[in-house]
């Protein structure tokens, strides 16, 4: 990729292919590759050996750690992190004899605003993350995960809920509970099937250091 004076690091030896786009502040290390097609947004880290396809597109503050390849169709939204040699796939019946590239092939993988997955977790293609979602590591993701929930095991399944800043969440007898770390309150459904935030807009998370 040229560019006289990027805004961005660039490790010497990452390979970012000519019309790939990276955003400020972002920093790149040894040994990645970013395809001409990827879309990486502001303050995004990749670690080393990082692989980013045609078509992924990465929010703000993506964390992507050592060993992870991102397949065309992956996409995510500010503040996710993926944890070291995190496994995405983009087609579920991949056959090496049938050509199965390019639109209308790929699935969509969408992670959400602050989506966390653990070392070694697997995404099957096609899967939708929700805002907060928490991935256990060793993990294999078959199905949509609700937002602020905890997943783990293989297949994956629900175990809990996080709240935004990444503790367990312990709900009383009213469905109430507090975030440890912020004092963020959180309101499950009377279903016991999704969590949100109650009724502040505002998040409390820590601020971290530029």
């Amino acid at each position: 990729m040229s560019n006289a004076t990027p805004d961005y690091y660039a490790h010497p030896t990452a390979i970012l292919d000519e019309g790939c786009q990276v955003g400020r502040g972002s920093r790149i290390w040894h040994f990645c590759h970013i395809s001409a097609g990827a879309d990486l947004g502001e303050d995004c880290n990749l670690g080393q050996n990082v692989f980013v396809a045609d078509g992924v597109t990465l929010g703000r503050n993506v964390k992507v750690q050592n060993n992870v390849s991102l397949y065309g169709g992956v996409i995510c939204e500010d503040d996710v992190f993926l944890g070291p040699s995190v496994v995405f796939t983009n087609v579920k019946n991949p056959r090496s004899a049938i050509p199965r590239k390019g639109p209308g092939q790929y699935l969509t993988t969408y992670l959400e605003q602050g989506v966390t997955i653990g070392a070694n977790a697997t995404i099957v293609c096609g899967v939708r993350l929700g805002r907060y979602a928490f991935v256990g590591a060793g993990s294999v993701v078959t199905h949509d995960v609700p937002a602020y929930a905890l997943v783990y095991g293989t297949p994956a399944r629900p175990q809990g809920w996080m709240s935004a800043a990444g503790h367990r969440l312990e709900f009383d007898a009213q469905g109430r509970a507090v975030c440890p770390e912020t004092g963020e309150k959180y309101d499950l459904s009377p279903d016991g099937t999704t969590v949100r935030p109650a009724a502040s807009k505002t998040s409390r998370l820590p601020k971290t250091s530029s």
